[in-house]
């Protein structure tokens, strides 16, 4: 066993792998803010503008996979820094692109760096703290995956209200210099590393094709579906199957070659092939909810990018103080499962109270719900990431740690994906069934209708001109009342997502994780 690090050491080795995990979380939400402000400059529509985002969370979700294989191949240390460094080019090349293709070009690299800077994190963290600390490691590695997403778009709304688009991207050039210099200084190279055999280590070109075509078009899907109709469009139809055939075939593959890119024979533990599904519901939920609160918060209560970011806080900042504590109450021997199904019940009270929401709510409704939901983040990242290495070797943890993370990422897409599709679906349904309460047959609707006319004349405008303006402006207020039905029942909706997974807590281990820890470190340490 190599020694642990110590002290200083020991800790600037936390705040460096934090600083990427963050700095990789952040700019996959940074930018969905921005894209107004990067079409209008390069001259592009939203719709071209929407790969930037596209772009990154397909190199994202391939990598991030491979990084157990890729970080046996080449070390380490010497793959984590060199993610790092392509991760802080990129990003000055993207705040230095002239036109949108090339943005989007550099912003794929950008992911490409990126991907490896999740799990590798996770990786040397849990590393850097004895066994029986895994569970310490776990919520300071947690806070990083809660305010990371959080905090995206509240910088992203500053620099676009203050600055320009390009700073998002210039921000991670001092940040990815200095954690490269910390990585270079302070993280040891593991014993294997010192003498690999690269000749020896046979690459799995078939595996790593498949795997980028099934999670490269499966991801394409997921981002672009909705804009494009989904299977009315010949593309996504021809994707779809190629990612289909493609999973099929990769899984096939990697359970039978010798040297997989992706060992998913560690998934044969049941705890993690548990925890990975729990984290791939919790990606959905929690990219669900967040996709929601941000556009109720500015297209009905009408906040700006920035102060809808700012109402985020409190829920962050409670989340960021309960991770340690629950970090402690897993190695005193609370069973994970009362915490992850306290979580899932949190998130499913927030859905709830959230589905309860109008337009003239204040500021303090939204406070206590947005604090639940930092507490049920805490009670589900911790004991999720825990869990998803224990009974792993060392060996295997690698391999388990990306799969769990490219799980989570995933699960946060096909929410993404499902309320888009929703939301739509859901927002023509109202309309067409307000519609009716509106039309000329209704009087209510009519005589204001008639007042409104009456109302727009009397400043002086013509009456043909007055009819078209409130015609207008009843259109408006069916619209937004369309709209504020369809947001409360994509809460509402999503709460009930909540509850039916709580049966999943029946195959959670109730296991006391201190007690196994403690017993793992004494037969290593013999």
């Amino acid at each position: 066993m190599t020694a642990k690090p110590k002290g200083l050491a020991k800790w600037i080795i936390v705040a460096t792998v934090i600083s990427a995990t963050m700095l990789e979380l952040i700019d996959t939400t940074i930018v969905n803010v921005a894209l107004s402000q990067i079409s209008g400059n390069l001259g592009a529509t939203i719709e071209d503008a929407s790969w930037v985002i596209t772009a990154y969370a397909i190199a994202n979700v391939i990598v991030i996979p491979m990084t157990g294989f890729l970080a046996s191949y080449f070390g380490r240390k010497n793959y984590y820094l060199t993610s790092i460094l392509i991760f802080t080019f990129a990003s000055y090349m993207c705040g230095q692109s002239g036109s949108l293709w090339e943005l989007v070009a550099w912003r794929f690299l950008q992911g490409v760096g990126g991907g490896a800077l999740l799990s590798t994190s996770q990786s040397i963290l849990f590393d850097t703290f004895e066994i029986y600390e895994r569970p310490t490691a776990s919520a300071i590695f947690g806070m990083g995956v809660i305010i990371g997403p959080t905090v995206g778009p509240t910088l992203g709304g500053i620099i676009v209200d203050n600055f320009h688009w390009s700073l998002i991207f210039d921000l991670n050039v001092p940040i990815g210099i200095i954690a490269a210099f910390l990585v270079f200084s302070f993280i040891d190279k593991q014993p294997n590393e010192y003498n690999i055999n690269r000749k020896a280590i046979k690459i799995d070109y078939f595996g790593i094709l498949l795997l980028c075509i099934w999670v490269g078009s499966l991801q394409y899907i997921l981002e672009k579906g909705q804009s494009e109709d989904w299977f009315e469009a010949t593309h996504i139809l021809v994707l779809t199957v190629a990612a289909v055939v493609a999973f099929i075939t990769f899984i096939w593959w990697e359970l039978r070659t010798d040297a997989p890119a992706v060992n998913l024979h560690v998934l044969k533990n049941r705890t993690l092939a548990i925890t990975t599904l729990l984290t791939f519901i919790m990606g959905m939920g929690i990219y669900c909810s967040m996709f929601v609160y941000p556009v109720w918060m500015q297209r009905v209560m009408g906040y700006t990018p920035t102060l809808t970011g700012e109402s985020l806080f409190p829920g962050a900042i409670m989340a960021a103080i309960m991770m340690p504590m629950v970090g402690k109450a897993i190695q005193r021997g609370v069973p994970p499962k009362y915490l992850i199904t306290a979580g899932f019940l949190m998130f499913a009270i927030f859905c709830f109270w959230m589905s309860a929401a109008s337009p003239d709510a204040g500021e303090m409704f939204f406070f206590w719900p947005l604090l639940l939901r930092g507490i049920g983040s805490a009670m589900l990242s911790v004991p999720l990431t825990n869990q998803a290495v224990s009974g792993l070797t060392p060996r295997e943890m690698p391999q388990g740690i990306a799969i769990n993370n490219m799980l989570r990422q995933l699960g946060g897409s096909f929410g993404i994906a499902f309320m888009n599709t929703y939301v739509a679906r859901q927002y023509l349904e109202h309309r067409t069934q307000l519609l009716p309460y509106v039309g000329p047959d209704s009087p209510v609707a009519t005589e204001r209708l008639q007042q409104m006319g009456n109302a727009l004349a009397a400043k002086g405008m013509a009456v043909a001109d007055a009819h078209r303006a409130s015609l207008s402006m009843f259109d408006g207020l069916v619209t937004n009342q369309a709209y504020i039905l369809t947001y409360l029942d994509a809460f509402r909706i999503v709460g009930i997502f909540f509850v039916c997974v709580l049966p999943l807590m029946l195959f959670v281990k109730k296991r006391n994780l201190s007690a196994d820890a403690m017993k793992e470190a004494a037969e290593h340490a013999h």
